[in-house]
């Protein structure tokens, strides 16, 4: 396997290609250097096979959907990830395999609920989970620095002290680290119990990214910022979250709320299913179609998205545009299925 980083800058992207045949795996491609990308696959005669997020990024564009328009080489992450038109869903333990590439996919959240790392035998691609000399930061929505802790040391640092570390962001000019070292050097985490970790991370104090709107919701919803205007991310975090036993219980009462799924239509009729009953108005047609909604300006409505993000984001625009009671569906169709309450496909 070739393994090269293409960005040469603060954020990281990896090709890694197949020796015997030139097949390739784009790891965490971003969107201002897909002209890079392109001119290095030809140049170098590589087949794009497989484009792998390995998380929803909050401070820069996604170069993946767009790269994979561009070449039909579908994309994967992990099955908790937000985003439509994902066409492998990842699960922790699963292997891929490409020519002669293969890659363990590990689960390791914290930083955000969808976040993996790929291991290769020699080298583990660790997105923003653990960084070198550092680990990724767990305030965004959805983070939680105790099960981050867990992923780092339960599954990366189980891995052998020799194996390198490339992660998706190094802010020092570092190009990889061993696991031995971050098992034993790394400032944020060793030698530090779970608390000790978790009191850490909770008090950093860090700004948010100056590009999180123009980021983060583009990437969880592959509509583009210029699309439509997305909320701030003051209006998302006023959003009432509705587990989904409360939402099956509430449809039995007497005025039932109305069940908005956001989702694209394949999505809707996909392997996740809807709820019986649910309305499909897609998010990037929202904003166009409330007038079918409108007698529930004043009642009930609960938004359904495949994890929970993209229908948060429907909720507060809905709540903008002055429906009153509007609830999400925390965890969405994938918290909807694991609770295993009725479904339609």
């Amino acid at each position: 396997m070739i393994a090269t980083e293409l960005n040469h800058a603060k954020c990281k992207s990896y090709l890694l290609t197949s020796e015997s045949d030139g097949k390739a795996v784009m790891i965490d491609p971003v969107r201002e250097r897909i002209d890079r990308y392109l001119a290095v696959l030809a140049y170098h005669q590589r087949r794009l096979e497989l484009i792998i997020d390995t998380h929803t990024h909050a401070d820069h564009r996604s170069g993946a959907f767009e790269l994979a328009e561009l070449t039909g080489a579908p994309v994967a992450m992990h099955r908790q990830a937000p985003a439509p038109h994902v066409a492998v869903h990842l699960q922790d333990g699963q292997w891929l395999a490409i020519g002669d590439i293969r890659l363990q996919v590990l689960h390791t959240p914290g930083h955000t609920p969808d976040s993996i790392s790929l291991y290769t035998g020699d080298r583990v691609f660790t997105g923003d989970v653990l960084l070198i000399h550092g680990t990724g930061r767990a305030d965004f929505a959805g983070g939680d620095p105790g099960a981050q802790y867990d992923a780092i040391t339960r599954k990366l640092f189980a891995l052998p002290d020799a194996t390198l570390v490339f992660p998706a962001h190094d802010y020092r000019g570092h190009t990889h680290s061993t696991i031995g070292e971050e098992k034993h050097g790394n400032p944020r985490i060793a030698n530090r119990s779970r608390d000790e970790y978790i009191e850490l991370m909770n008090h950093l104090g860090l700004p948010l990214p100056d590009s999180i709107q123009e980021s983060l919701q583009p990437n969880q919803s592959a509509l583009d910022a210029d699309s439509m205007k997305f909320p701030t991310y003051a209006q998302l975090s006023q959003v009432r979250q509705v587990s989904a036993t409360e939402v099956f219980a509430r449809l039995a009462a007497p005025e039932p709320p109305l069940l908005l799924d956001v989702r694209e239509p394949e999505e809707y009729r996909g392997e996740l299913g809807h709820i019986p009953g649910s309305k499909l108005i897609p998010l990037r047609e929202l904003s166009e179609r409330t007038d079918e909604i409108a007698d529930y300006k004043n009642r009930d409505i609960i938004v359904i998205c495949r994890a929970g993000a993209r229908s948060t984001t429907a909720a507060a625009l809905l709540t903008a545009l002055g429906f009153e009671r509007v609830g999400n569906l925390k965890g969405g169709m994938l918290d909807w299925n694991d609770a295993q309450l009725p479904v339609d496909r």
